[in-house]
């Protein structure tokens, strides 16, 4: 069974609610944001992890682990390919460091 969207969302809003989740998750928040853009845009273009793989040139399982939000070294030019066949580009920038708590 699928897990809708929404779903997702509710299901995060929740979890947000403990503190400890909440402090991991902001540590991430880069990623998952990545993660669901990706999904959301993927979605939208009605395309499925594998069929959106075979258009960028790579596996189901590399789409997979774009979208979990904790693929670590991820290239600009694995972005790009990406962001090609969902019809956007990506756009990095550097910000100062948040103070440590």
């Amino acid at each position: 069974m699928k897990m809708k969207l929404h779903d997702y969302n509710e299901m995060l809003k929740e979890e947000l609610k403990d503190s400890e989740f909440r402090r991991e998750y902001d540590a991430l928040e880069e990623e998952f944001d990545v993660a669901k853009q990706v999904i959301d845009l993927r979605l939208k273009k009605g395309l499925t992890q594998k069929e959106l793989a075979k258009k960028v040139n790579t596996s189901q399982s590399c789409i997979a682990r774009l979208e979990s939000g904790t693929y670590r070294n991820l290239s600009l030019s694995f972005l790009r390919r990406v962001g090609e066949v969902l019809g956007v580009h990506p756009h990095v920038k550097f910000e100062k460091l948040r103070p440590a708590h």
